[in-house]
């Protein structure tokens, strides 16, 4: 089973207002793709722990022998194994969520120990004082453990503390990586950018993606190994997949242990995707 599941914005605005978030993945009905899930390998579920929990506020379930962190409209499952390498150089770059207060969760994080690198990671332009860059109403990064990069944006009127925000692409060719999210996933052209950054949106989450500055690698093995959508009727999309040339790099198939089905796909430029259906049953 374990090995089933392994394989298994700088503006205010967000793809869904946090107001509308749930304790939960946004179930299907909310379009026929959700951004579902993150999925971590994870050299120590303890530190993973407080970091995800103790400090920003998520809560621990367990998902048949996986433990999972549960933020609004997200899922982290983490993985016990030791990672390849940090988010920073692949093509997931860094993984985004939106909060009422920027400055007590940045404070909080340094109280705690942990690394902020937002001088070293603010676009080109923004001044950052005391780890806050000054854009919008604020951004900041962080270094989660095994250099899981997290981007934290504070968005005014939010009426919970933190919620999933959006997941952010680097390559060379950014505008591929969009159409190609657009075209298989349904994403949602964002007309808007904001220095250099493009967006495409989904229920539960924006899909970004910036220029690298040079070859990145794929997803599969680091510390962010896979990203997860959740799809209704997953097996007539997957079918649909294959009629267009995207094979499946695990075929559909069903978990009656979690009451999911699955199957997975690499899209073009390494990054490891889960495809879901029933996630939501996961509480």
């Amino acid at each position: 089973m374990n090995r089933i599941l392994t394989l298994a914005f700088l503006a205010a605005s967000i793809a869904v207002p946090a107001s509308e978030t749930s304790a939960q993945i946004l179930v299907a009905k909310d379009g026929p793709v959700v951004y579902g899930h993150h999925h971590l390998n994870a050299t120590s579920i303890d530190e993973h722990k407080k970091f995800w929990v103790d400090t920003l506020g998520g809560t621990a379930i367990k998902a048949g022998t996986f433990d999972v962190i549960k933020f609004p409209n997200v899922l982290i499952f983490l993985n016990a194994r030791m990672p390849g390498g940090p988010t920073k150089g692949s093509s997931l770059n860094h993984i985004g969520f939106s909060v009422l207060n920027l400055r007590q969760v940045v404070d909080k994080l340094k109280t705690n120990g942990y690394r902020m690198v937002t001088a070293e990671e603010a676009p080109t332009g923004v001044t950052v004082k005391d780890d806050i860059g000054l854009t919008g109403s604020g951004i900041a990064y962080a270094l989660a453990p095994d250099g899981v990069k997290v981007e934290l944006l504070q968005v005014n009127g939010q009426t919970i503390p933190i919620a999933h925000h959006h997941v952010h692409f680097f390559g060379e060719r950014p505008e591929e990586m969009r159409a190609w999210y657009m075209k298989v996933f349904g994403a949602k052209l964002r007309q808007t950018q904001v220095n250099g950054i493009i967006s495409a949106d989904l229920p539960g989450g924006a899909l970004n993606f910036s220029q690298s500055a040079g070859p990145v690698e794929g997803t599969r093995g680091r510390a962010l190994d896979h990203i997860g959508f959740e799809v209704r009727n997953l097996e007539e999309f997957c079918k649909n997949l294959e009629a267009q040339g995207i094979k499946l790099a695990v075929p559909f198939r069903t978990v009656p242990a979690l009451n999911i089905t699955l199957a997975f796909i690499t899209d073009p430029w390494g990054t490891y995707i889960e495809l879901n259906e029933g996630l939501e049953n996961i509480q």
